[in-house]
């Protein structure tokens, strides 16, 4: 019988798709209060644990979306994307709904959290680094395709276009999407950028070269090390292009990489077969309108 797996969310990546997917008229309170993300998530959720028949369950949070240390590294890492100060732009409608959401988990008994200075990719990482497999990352986010390891049992599934229509992402999947290996992901996203994360990329070197250079020499580091032997066989332009970007190269990396050691808090992933606390669970049902998913989720869960 094959193992069940831990089922380990990026809960803004859902609760984000959840927003925008579901209309607010379509969830409402009776005061008018928007409830959509909350109500998205929940059925998400519903539907993987229904199709996943995981027996463990955690939901990563973004304690600090933007850390520090990546941006003393890429100072442009995200900042597209602040609102003020170091405040994320997050519509006030999603953003009222999120400490709903996070009740709602706690009295369902599904552990969420995530830890200081540490984006929800890095929980994820050392999640499928430290927890036995296998483990299904559910994001919409590419940089994780860097977790996906055969032989661990990591898989990534992959809501680019919604959770009915995942991406089960292996090795071979990752391969043939971006033509290189999963373990080298970090790398080909550093070389290539990533508008969305406010990352440069080598000027002139896409996807495709990228690629390439990665299938000859290996990662970053290795290319870099390659660059100073004068018989490696790079053409005069692309090693021109890299050397002009060592500096760059060398602070992305990290950058890029998730981080596969973050101390995390103690928890039990163990998944609920039913609320931990009912009582609670039906109060906010009742108060936010989300007894439809709250009972599609705890049937999901009794299995």
């Amino acid at each position: 019988m094959t193992a069940q797996p831990l089922l380990a969310v990026d809960s803004a990546s859902l609760y984000f798709r959840a927003f925008h997917g579901v209309p607010e008229k379509a969830a409402m309170t009776s005061a008018g209060e928007p409830v959509n993300a909350v109500k998205g998530f929940l059925d998400m959720i519903a539907q993987l644990v229904r199709t996943r028949r995981p027996d463990r369950v955690v939901c990563a949070l973004d304690n600090s979306w933007r850390p520090a240390w990546r941006v003393e590294l890429v100072p442009s890492y995200k900042k597209h994307r602040v609102a003020h100060g170091d405040v994320e732009v997050v519509p006030p409608a999603l953003e009222k709904q999120v400490p709903v959401l996070l009740e709602v988990l706690a009295a369902v008994g599904i552990p969420a959290f995530g830890v200081d200075g540490y984006e929800a990719d890095d929980v994820l990482g050392t999640l499928a680094a430290t927890q036995p497999g296998p483990v299904e990352v559910v994001s919409g986010d590419r940089d994780l395709f860097q977790l996906v390891d055969d032989e661990r049992g990591t898989r990534l599934l992959y809501c680019g276009r919604g959770v009915s229509k995942l991406e089960d992402a292996d090795n071979a999947l990752v391969e043939a999407k971006y033509g290189v290996p999963a373990k080298w992901y970090a790398d080909f996203a550093a070389m290539r950028g990533d508008a969305s994360d406010g990352l440069p990329g080598v000027p002139g070197v896409g996807d495709k070269t990228a690629a390439r250079l990665i299938m000859r020499y290996g990662g970053v580091d290795e290319i870099l090390a390659a660059l100073d032997d004068p018989d490696a066989g790079f053409a005069p332009g692309v090693r021109t292009k890299l050397s002009d970007a060592r500096d760059y190269l060398t602070r992305a990396l990290p950058v890029c990489k998730v981080a596969l050691d973050v101390k995390l808090p103690e928890f039990d992933a163990t998944m609920p077969r039913s609320p931990k606390d009912p009582e609670a669970l039906y109060a906010l049902a009742d108060r936010w309108n989300l007894a439809s998913s709250a009972k599609r989720l705890v049937d999901a869960l009794a299995g």
